[in-house]
């Protein structure tokens, strides 16, 4: 295969994912089986995602704070559900300074064991309430078929975990970032539609009493858990007796959330949004929204490129010069696979008319624009870009989403998209029927999109999809 050559989605998509990530130059295997080293490219695009999440979860009115990297193992045998849920994907320490530990450490899979225990000591009473953390950090899952960004045995995450004086603060909260972080984000920043539902008791998470998850499609049909969001109920405080003294001078057990996404959703840009021709990164995730391309060297043209770059990062827009020896349509070819959203190519017959080519990574097209209408022109077009994806991506989940009224033919709309039917229809027994042809309910949802509280509640319908 010829070096900027990637194989067609339709003809093999899973080769198609692996190709725009050596490609683009995203990520490579790591040197143990499982892990993964993300290239600087990769990780400024994880970074963007970093700062847009963060801000939104600080206005939520976390706070973010660091645990350690190793967890007594003792400390998860305290909640049964939550070590029997993790035990199979543990890597345990047992030897350290050349001798063997007196209690195993977990390398934490998720914190909260950690976390409950330093709750317990920092809540006393409800004044302390609510508290409301988050952490930026690794966390190590022992996975046996590692996928780059979607299955690695390290990856990278922000968890949040908060305790509450009461039941309902606490499901209020766990659906404040559900929906107000975890879905605005995917779609006001990611551009990419989420379904929001529920999941069955068969797939919320270990310890959980109730898990609310934002399902995104992607362009082959399978479906991406993309965020989670959990009510742990008064399971953890009772582990690690987390109780506080209420305003009647009340011993009572707190209410406890945890929530979580992960460079997973790198992977899920890539495989929602990219094309045969590579990446198309979101403007708004952009790491470089524009690059400006000298074509060809002349008198002024490496200055004029450098002054344009000048103008579109005063007025907001994040930029970079492109001069580099090679040539051009090599370089033009690594910003398509690279998703740049717009290239702005300079070249002296450009400048002696006074204009540039505005070329469109996401619209398509090349045209000519006027140096003094350049920094409008590329504002239009990235909010036009970021529009244009979000209504593809949008139209591509429906078009594949099936209603349907049994298991079998669930089963059948399953293998090229989605479908949707009633809960009372598939039940315990229907998903297990399911499970063995690797289909799984994804969650549980209203006709109008909202979340149900309960799995029994009239109307539920179940979204049911082949899932990474």
């Amino acid at each position: 295969m010829a070096k900027n050559v990637i194989t067609p989605r339709g003809e093999d998509f899973p080769r198609w994912y692996q190709d725009v990530i050596q490609k683009a130059e995203l990520a490579d295997n790591g040197p143990v089986r499982g892990t993964m080293v993300i290239r600087p490219y990769g990780y400024s695009i994880w970074e963007r995602m970093q700062q847009a999440m963060d801000a939104r979860i600080k206005a939520a009115g976390a706070k973010n704070a660091y645990f350690p990297l190793f967890i007594p193992e003792s400390y998860l045998t305290r909640e049964a559900e939550h070590v029997e849920g993790f035990s199979p994907e543990l890597a345990v320490v047992t030897h350290a300074g050349g001798k063997r530990l007196e209690e195993p450490a977990v390398v934490r899979p998720t914190s909260e064991t950690v976390i409950g225990e330093y709750m317990a000591k920092w809540v006393q009473s409800y004044r302390d309430l609510p508290l409301l953390l988050n952490q930026w950090a690794n966390v190590v899952r022992w996975e046996l078929r590692p996928r780059l960004f979607l299955r690695t045995s390290e990856f990278l995450w922000q968890e949040g975990h908060t305790a509450h004086a009461t039941e309902e603060d606490a499901r209020l909260y766990a659906k404040r970032i559900h929906e107000q972080v975890y879905a605005e984000f995917m779609r006001d920043e990611l551009a990419m539609p989420v379904v929001l539902g529920r999941k069955t008791a068969k797939e919320r998470f270990a310890g959980a009493t109730n898990t609310l998850t934002c399902e995104g499609m992607m362009g082959d049909g399978k479906a991406l858990q993309m965020g989670t969001s959990h009510e742990l109920g008064q399971n953890f405080a009772r582990a690690f007796d987390m109780n506080f003294l209420t305003e009647d001078n009340e011993r009572e057990l707190a209410w406890t959330t945890s929530w979580g996404t992960s460079t997973r959703m790198v992977g899920g840009l890539i495989m929602c949004h990219g094309d045969d021709a590579g990446l198309r990164v979101p403007p708004k995730i952009a790491p470089v929204q524009v690059l400006v391309m000298v074509v060809k060297d002349g008198e002024g043209v490496a200055a004029a490129a450098r002054q344009i770059v000048d103008d579109l990062l005063a007025a907001g827009v994040r930029a970079e010069v492109d001069d580099r020896d090679t040539a051009f349509g090599r370089r033009a070819v690594d910003a398509e696979l690279k998703g740049i959203p717009v290239r702005v190519e300079v070249g002296p017959r450009d400048l002696a008319a006074g204009s540039v080519t505005l070329a469109r990574r996401i619209a398509g097209g090349k045209s000519p624009v006027p140096l003094g209408g350049l920094v409008d022109a590329v504002r239009a077009a990235l909010v036009e870009d970021h529009d244009a994806l979000y209504a593809d991506a949008l139209r591509r989940r429906d078009d594949r989403i099936q209603s349907v009224a049994t298991i079998a033919e669930a089963a059948e709309a399953a293998a090229t998209g989605w479908a949707t039917l009633p809960w009372a229809a598939v039940g315990t027994e229907g998903e297990a029927t399911l499970g063995e042809s690797a289909i799984t309910v994804r969650c549980l949802m209203l006709p109008d999109g909202s979340v149900p509280r309960e799995e029994d509640e009239d109307g539920v319908l179940a979204v049911v999809a082949r899932a990474y």
